[in-house]
């Protein structure tokens, strides 16, 4: 990821979206309050890295650092562990969306059964776990936040390249569907272990992939909804033959239109021309 000029939201110290400097006490008054950034779904509009710069750079990786170690809990709440870590992970969750924007919130969607679980973030596991001395805790935040970020911006190049023509017939539309969607549920599956509820962000990325290309939320979720029908498991691999018939029906359902099952020989450049887009 390319660390650009340094983030003028930090010059004169940590700012509210206003540029009005922010005290430390402000600062965490307002991230103890994360009813201020409810959770919710992503949408790709809020998720799309082309739509919400990140300048990034060793100055601000400093600043961030130093805001996110005054935070950490000490020893002194050792008797009730829990709750104090909990409460940093969502002062840090605020602190990230009001710096950056709402595709910050899941900087902290952990693999396997860390967090949320079944997530792509290996920097961070749990608040039980991820929480220990500041500088450690700091710097695993930092790192799960530009690692969830380098997803987007891995999941952004993917939804591009895949991207079927917009002249396309639409039998030939539906074959880029299927062939995308077989693609990005391996990719999924590949950088989750399909560990824990691996499906939740599967099923969130086909929905933003269509939702890239023109098809409004509700309809992308219940296209999606249709052609998975539950046939995802936690702490399951799929298999070849599942993937495929999930892509086939996602394409059908969007397009009206099944794919080739077996691509006549004037179709071959097709199928090549995908190969090179994975």
């Amino acid at each position: 990821m390319p660390f650009p000029a340094f983030h003028p939201a930090f010059a004169g110290g940590v700012r509210d979206l206003t540029g009005r400097p922010l005290t430390s006490l402000e600062c965490v008054t307002s991230a103890e309050q994360p009813e201020q950034h409810p959770y919710r779904r992503l949408t790709w509009d809020e998720a799309d890295p082309d739509r919400h710069p990140f300048l990034w750079d060793a100055d601000e990786a400093a600043q961030v650092t130093s805001v996110i170690e005054q935070w950490v809990p000490g020893p002194a709440d050792d008797d009730d562990p829990w709750w104090p870590r909990w409460r940093f992970t969502k002062q840090v969750t605020a602190f990230y969306v009001e710096r950056y924007g709402r595709w910050a919130q899941d900087w902290d969607w952990s693999a396997g059964e860390g967090g949320a679980g079944g997530g792509v973030v290996g920097s961070w596991c749990c608040p039980s776990h991820s929480v220990t001395t500041p500088d450690e805790t700091a710097a695993r935040a930092v790192a799960a936040l530009l690692e969830w970020r380098g997803w987007l911006e891995e999941l952004a190049e993917k939804f591009q390249r895949l991207a079927p023509d917009r002249d396309a017939a639409p039998d030939e539309r539906s074959w880029h569907l299927e062939r995308a969607a077989v693609r990005l549920v391996t990719l999924v599956v590949d950088r989750t272990g399909a560990e824990s509820g691996w499906y939740g962000l599967c099923t969130l990325v086909l929905e933003w992939f269509l939702t890239s290309h023109g098809l409004d939320s509700a309809a992308a979720r219940a296209a999606v909804a249709d052609a998975v029908g539950g046939r995802f498991a936690s702490w399951t691999r799929p298999g070849q033959r599942l993937v495929d018939s999930v892509g086939e029906d996602l394409a059908t359902g969007v397009t009206g239109c099944p794919p080739y099952r077996e691509p006549p020989e004037e179709h071959t450049a097709f199928e090549e021309w995908h190969e090179r887009r994975r």
